[in-house]
């Protein structure tokens, strides 16, 4: 099969990011064509006057739709775009030069229906961007819990960056209405439907995620309602490692009580593995600023994601209610 590219891109008032990602795409070391398909999902801030000005110099086909969320976002994209392999992106990513590059070459030696990539921290990102980024990919937190390079079949791309054939997109009906969620769904689903997913490590993008400790809470707390959600659906995908930001934050609480008391060996525990931590991303980063952000990056993690997890169980497993019902602003309706 010879490969068509179309980037998939659903966007809500982010005509700003828009930009700086269609920027990145004017200098991608590619000379093949492609396509960029923008799907502006109910936005009120319109990204339409930026696209005009990259019109000239990309393919791109430009649609407005009412609010329905990413996930049908971009199913509307790729039910509508030209190629039959479809890249999809979140509006807060930038791509080096060499990424399209670097998928068409892990498709041409191994071709798979659906891959994901890796994400980074770009240089100019902000220190709290970098130490988030840290905590999010570092296989000291929960960086390596969808799989590394060798997963090949059972890896659970993000949508952030994320590849998928005409073909697979056709027999699955594309991503379901969760959010966020919807991507290890679709994969789940095309798993069971016995198409290939696999981790291409080369095809990384640079991952802005505009957050502040707040919003990153809430976002991480939304990761961990949703996974007892997939796991209800797709039970063969569950994993006692989903447990440990739960056990991770009872048992630093824990051990600050028993400080209370004098019993300290507990939270020297703790205090070894944050020291780990911290100097890891002290090499990684070279800076101690990032470093320490880096340590509240990831207890922010730990403590959204397992109280999140902790009480979605609690409502699914014990007291046996429906995911829609108790969780409606996990899920979004058709447009």
């Amino acid at each position: 099969m010879e490969l068509s590219f179309s980037f998939i891109i659903p966007v809500y008032n982010r005509p700003a990011e828009i930009k700086e990602l269609l920027q990145s795409m004017q200098a991608l070391e590619y000379q093949k064509p492609f396509e960029v398909v923008i799907v502006e999902d109910g936005s009120t801030i319109s990204s339409e006057e930026v696209v005009q000005e990259y019109c000239g110099s990309l393919n791109i086909s430009y649609f407005r739709k009412p609010n329905s969320g990413p996930g049908d976002s971009r199913n509307y994209g790729m039910k509508r775009a030209a190629g039959n392999y479809f890249l999809i992106l979140d509006s807060d990513v930038i791509l080096p030069p060499q990424y399209l590059a670097e998928v068409e070459k892990e498709l041409l030696k191994d071709f798979v229906h659906c891959f994901g990539g890796p994400d980074a921290a770009h240089k100019d990102f902000s220190d709290l961007q970098k130490a988030i980024n840290y905590a999010m990919t570092s296989f000291l937190t929960t960086g390596g819990i969808r799989g590394g390079k060798k997963s090949v079949g059972n890896f659970q791309p993000r949508s952030f960056n994320m590849g998928l054939s005409k073909e697979a997109f056709v027999a699955s009906n594309g991503f379901g209405r969760i959010h966020p969620g919807e991507d290890p769904d679709l994969a789940l689903r095309l798993q069971k439907e016995h198409f290939k997913t696999r981790l291409f490590p080369e095809a990384f993008v640079y991952h802005k995620r505009r957050i502040d400790w707040k919003k990153f809470y809430q976002q991480v707390k939304k990761f961990g309602m949703v996974r007892p959600i997939l796991n209800k659906w797709h039970p063969h995908s569950a994993k006692i490692t989903y447990w440990f930001p739960t056990l991770f934050s009872l048992g630093l609480i824990t051990a600050l009580i028993f400080a209370i008391f004098g019993w300290y060996w507990p939270l020297w525990l703790y205090v070894t593995y944050f020291l780990i931590l911290f100097f890891h991303s002290l090499v990684l980063n070279r800076s101690i600023k990032i470093a320490g952000l880096s340590i509240v990056a990831a207890m922010v993690q730990f403590l959204g994601y397992g109280f999140g997890y902790c009480k979605s169980t609690c409502y699914l497993r014990i007291l046996n209610m429906d995911p829609e019902k108790r969780f409606p602003k996990l899920f979004f309706k058709h447009a």
